[in-house]
């Protein structure tokens, strides 16, 4: 399908912008750049700013109550390519999707690389899951996260699995990242112009895992894991235009193969990191609203 117009429209401000590519900037610049979406914040029903342990300290947390009961709990991971990103550039996202799946949303402000590489943001994501499983012990409990973030959620799943935490109900996963290799079709098809390069995803896996071994262990490639029976029930979303593309669909096949029920929403026409800007693409709000009819049917009112 063609490039959808607000894509064609958002990726020619990209072009006009001429930002120099990251491994040019400083590091502090770089995460400085990746602004939260504009405009007032959506009402919910309260935003908590909290901690919880984790392995190096406190770990910041951000939690959304929704207006009514929540549902359940989801625990959110922000995409950044392991290396940018934080609480405020996911905050209207957090909002969105607390207000869709009448859930509350607990995101998590893991530590980054290549500061904090492999494990450091995986062992971050699994603690916070691993916590708030105990803190809200008894009601539905899920992960969700895009991109870098979907890759962190996949991988607590799987930690949780191995390390015998309460089932999960469900994950989300927003194109995610699960597998170093970088040499699918979508990687050749969309190298350049389609705003997540595949120069630039090299590069945050140089940040996040620069050694071979910690870039393929299944924790990080999580489409490498050996065994992904027993994980729970997947939405994965994919974009057309992603390098990332082949690599969110081999997971959702690989889920499926180990008999998880998965729902793969492809965005035709969509490129990478489209969701979490709700200003600029009208697709991201359906998205979300399919986010929160998925998470509701797990959480046991669908």
């Amino acid at each position: 399908m063609p490039l959808d117009p607000e894509a064609a429209r958002f990726l020619e401000q990209v072009r006009r912008a001429a930002a120099p590519p990251i491994w040019e900037q400083r590091l502090a610049e770089a995460r400085a750049a990746v602004l939260p979406v504009p405009g007032p914040p959506e009402e919910v029903g309260r935003v908590v700013n909290e901690a919880c342990p984790g392995p190096a300290g406190e770990l910041p947390l951000r939690r959304y109550e929704p207006a009514d009961t929540a549902l359940g709990t989801l625990v959110f991971f922000h995409g950044g390519g392991w290396v940018t990103g934080n609480l405020d550039t996911h905050d209207a996202l957090c909002r969105r999707i607390c207000r869709e799946a009448e859930a509350r949303v607990v995101a998590v402000d893991y530590r980054l690389a290549p500061e904090h590489p492999f494990p450091a943001a995986a062992d971050d994501a699994f603690a916070a899951l691993a916590w708030a499983a105990g803190r809200f012990r008894g009601a539905p409990l899920g992960v969700i996260g895009d991109s870098a973030g979907g890759n962190l959620a996949a991988a607590a799943t799987l930690r949780a699995r191995d390390h015998g935490l309460p089932p999960l109900h469900a994950q989300v996963l927003i194109y995610p990242i699960t597998d170093c290799g970088c040499e699918t079709r979508s990687y050749f098809e969309n190298a350049e112009g389609y705003f997540l390069t595949r120069d630039l995803m090299r590069w945050f896996w140089d940040q996040y895992a620069p050694r071979p071994e910690q870039r393929e262990h299944p924790y990080a490639s999580v489409l490498r894991a050996g065994d992904h029976r027993g994980l729970p029930a997947a939405l994965i979303v994919t974009a057309e235009y992603d390098v990332l593309r082949d690599e969110g669909t081999a997971y959702a096949q690989a889920l499926r193969a180990a008999g998880v029920p998965v729902e793969h929403l492809a965005c035709t026409g969509m490129i990478h990191a489209f969701v979490r800007r709700l200003h600029d693409f009208t697709r991201a709000g359906e998205v979300c609203r399919r986010i929160g009819r998925f998470v509701r049917g797990r959480f046991g009112t669908g």
